[in-house]
């Protein structure tokens, strides 16, 4: 069995900054992308920001400037900076990672979700 577990969510005023964690736990060869997508009340998921292993990060454009992603490698976790927060970045944050597992192959696993609130 793997794991992400997200942690780092919570209430903040706008301009404020919050840093969300993922870790990915269990038995895996080997991580690929990792990144964070985020759903609105009402609205669809969308993509936040990724980070392949070795590649470039992508970024939505209504947090380019804003927000940072980062991983480390050693302890198989994904970071979200997020800084200058608006009230229309509240959502439940997933974490995402895509896995090499020694017994499942590769998988595709998302996070529990983190609430994150703006307050305006």
């Amino acid at each position: 069995q793997v794991h992400l577990v997200e942690s780092g969510g919570g209430l903040v005023q706008a301009g404020g900054s919050l840093r969300l964690s993922c870790a990915a736990s269990g038995s895996i060869f080997s991580i690929n992308t990792m990144g964070w997508y985020r759903q609105a009340p009402g609205k669809q998921r969308e993509l936040v920001a990724t980070m392949p292993s070795g590649g470039t990060t992508n970024y939505a454009d209504s947090v380019k400037g804003r927000f940072t992603i980062s991983r480390d490698n050693a302890k198989n976790t994904v970071y979200l900076q997020m800084n200058s927060l608006k009230a229309e970045d509240t959502a439940v944050y997933y974490c995402y990672a895509r896995v090499r597992t020694p017994t499942n192959g590769n998988l595709a696993l998302w996070g529990q979700g983190t609430l994150v609130t703006v307050s305006s």
